[in-house]
């Protein structure tokens, strides 16, 4: 096992496998995503057209088994700065996390740790002051819940996130079964580096 850090350009010849492990992973609960390689590689260039970005994988060998992205919240998509926006925060102190995606099987060696320690690293090398990201929120009660489902917040807390009830979005994607994308709601969780 190895972990690296790429950013910019250089994140470019590992789109197409971080596609493929996106759509693994998201494909379960609590995402239920049912994905495409040609949306997902195109999604996907904003880390490469973003010079600031970083992408931190996890790698069996040469098999991309794990990956965390962060760029500035500046470069991201309107419906992730909106909320941050109307809050009339400053974008330019904020680095946000995009994707953390881990393969089942090498869960619980520490790599999610690995995966934030890289992202905050990136974040005050470029300068930031403030780290976020965002996780789904679905009902306790969904029907494709699994049983003994346990919700990442405990350790997000024990890296030193917060959860802001008053930083809400909405992203859509396509739910496995579906036909079409719906809105999903999102929010944010965030943490000071100074």
């Amino acid at each position: 096992m190895r972990v690296e850090s790429f950013f910019g350009k250089d994140i470019a010849p590992l789109i197409p496998r971080l596609a493929e492990l996106r759509i693994k992973v998201f494909h379960d609960f609590p995402y239920l995503y049912e994905g495409s390689l040609d949306y997902e590689k195109d999604y996907l260039k904003v880390y490469t057209n973003s010079s600031r970005s970083v992408l931190v994988a996890a790698f069996d060998g040469d098999t991309l088994v794990g990956a965390a992205t962060a760029l500035p919240l500046s470069d991201e998509a309107d419906y992730v700065r909106g909320p941050f926006l109307k809050a009339k925060m400053n974008l330019d102190e904020i680095y946000y996390f995009g994707e953390s995606v881990l393969l089942k099987e090498y869960r619980g060696h520490g790599l999610g740790h690995q995966f934030f320690d890289g992202r905050e690293a990136a974040a005050k090398k470029f300068g930031f002051h403030t780290t976020v990201f965002c996780g789904v929120q679905r009902p306790s009660d969904h029907p494709m819940k699994p049983e003994g489902y346990s919700p990442l917040d405990e350790f997000w807390k024990k890296r030193g996130y917060v959860k802001q009830e008053n930083l809400r979005s909405e992203f859509s994607w396509q739910d496995i079964g579906e036909s079409a994308e719906t809105k999903k709601p999102m929010i944010y969780w965030m943490k000071s580096l100074c």
